[in-house]
C-alpha cells in the first residue's frame, strides 16, 4: 500500500477513498486548536529553514540533527517552553507525513538528553508576566481616554479580556455569536478550547461591574465600530474597523501600549497579564479556587493555587505579631 503524503490512508488512483481521505485529513487537522496549528507552522518553518541553510534534510529528520537545532535555538535565547513546542511541532509534521517522529527513533536518547539539559540550565521556575490586576487595569484605562476608535477598542479589550480571564488566543478569536446579553451582564460560550479540546462547550459570566465596567466598554466598542456579527476585536485602519479578527500578538501589544501609557514598564506585561490579573484580583478578594476555575476554565487547581498563595503572601503572615 502506498501511503498518502499526509500520513493518512492509501494514495494512488483509488477515487473511492477520496472522500473518506479528505474527511480523515480534516479530523486530523482538527486535533489541534487553530492557535496551536499556527504556532506549529511557524516552528516547522523555522526548523526547515535552519536545515536548508545547512544542506540537511528536514523530513525525516535524524534525532541528532533535531538536537543540534534545539541547542541552537536555546543558545539564541528561546525559552524551554518554546523549545518544547518546537519539538512537538517537528513530531507533528513527521506524523502528518507518515514518518516516525525523531523522539521515537533509535537515537532519540541523544535528543532527550539535550532537551533535559536545556531545561536544567534554564531553570524550571516559570517567568510570568506581571498581572494586570484591578488596580493596574484601572490605571491603564485612565491612561487611555476614549478619544478615537482604536482607544475605544483597546479599552474594551483590556477590560473584557481581564474580566473573562481570557487566553490571548481566545480573546483574539472571540466572535459575536459567542456573546449573550443578560440583565446581570453578559455570558460568553466556548466550543473547542485548550482545556476543552473535544468541544463539549462551556459558558462563563462577565458581570456588569461597577469600577472597570467590562460589559459597557465592550458594547461601546461594538457600537462605535458598527460590529453586529463576526469577529469582536478587529484591527483599526484609518479610523475604520477591518473585517477580520486581530492576532494574539495584537493583544500583547495593546496590553504593553496601555502599560507604557500608565507609567509601567511595558516589558513586564504581555498577553497573559489580563488572565493573570483576573486570577490575582479574584484571589485577593477571597474568591475560592472553584469560583476562579469557573471563569478561568483551568483543568487543574494547581496553577490557581499558586495565584492564591501569591495574592495572600502578606495576609495573616506568621511574623505579623512580632516583626
Amino acid at each position: 500500500m502506498i501511503i498518502d503524503p499526509n500520513g493518512i490512508g492509501p494514495a494512488g488512483r483509488d477515487t473511492s477513498l477520496a472522500a473518506p481521505l479528505a474527511q480523515a485529513r480534516a479530523y486530523a487537522r482538527a486535533s489541534r486548536a487553530p492557535a496551536t496549528r499556527l504556532a506549529y507552522r511557524r516552528d516547522w518553518a523555522a526548523f526547515t529553514a535552519w536545515c536548508h541553510e545547512r544542506d540537511q534534510g528536514a523530513l525525516p529528520a535524524d534525532p541528532r540533527l533535531v538536537a543540534l537545532f534545539l541547542a541552537h535555538e536555546a543558545a539564541r535565547g528561546l525559552r524551554p517552553a518554546s523549545i518544547g513546542r518546537r519539538l512537538a511541532a517537528i513530531a507533528f509534521a513527521h506524523r502528518q507525513a507518515g514518518c516516525v517522529p525523531p523522539q521515537a527513533q533509535p537515537l532519540a536518547g541523544v535528543l532527550a538528553e539535550v532537551v533535559a539539559g536545556i531545561r536544567r540550565q534554564a531553570g524550571t521556575a516559570p517567568r510570568r508576566k506581571q498581572a494586570a490586576d484591578d488596580r493596574v487595569l484601572q490605571a491603564m484605562l485612565a491612561a487611555l481616554p476614549a478619544t478615537n476608535l482604536k482607544a475605544i477598542r483597546d479599552r474594551a479589550l483590556l477590560a473584557f479580556g481581564m474580566a473573562g480571564a481570557f487566553r490571548r488566543s481566545e480573546l483574539a478569536g472571540l466572535r459575536c455569536d459567542q456573546l449573550d446579553r443578560t440583565p446581570e451582564g453578559m455570558t460568553v460560550c466556548f466550543g473547542v478550547t485548550k482545556t476543552d479540546p473535544e468541544g463539549r462547550g462551556v459558558c462563563i459570566a462577565i458581570p456588569e461591574g461597577r469600577r472597570i465596567r467590562p460589559v459597557a466598554l465592550l458594547e461601546a466598542w461594538l457600537e462605535a465600530a458598527g460590529i453586529t456579527d463576526g469577529a469582536v476585536f478587529r484591527d483599526v485602519v484609518r479610523g475604520q474597523a477591518t473585517a477580520g479578527p486581530i492576532s494574539d500578538r495584537t493583544v500583547a501589544r495593546v496590553v504593553q501600549r496601555a502599560a507604557r501609557a500608565a507609567g509601567y514598564d511595558p516589558a513586564r506585561f504581555g498577553g497573559h497579564s489580563l488572565r493573570a490579573g483576573f486570577l490575582t484580583s479574584g484571589a485577593r478578594a477571597g474568591a475560592s479556587l472553584f469560583r476562579l476555575k469557573d471563569v478561568s476554565r483551568h483543568r487543574s487547581t494547581d496553577v490557581l493555587a499558586a495565584y492564591v498563595r501569591e495574592a495572600g503572601l502578606f495576609t495573616d503572615h506568621a511574623g505579623e505579631g512580632f516583626l
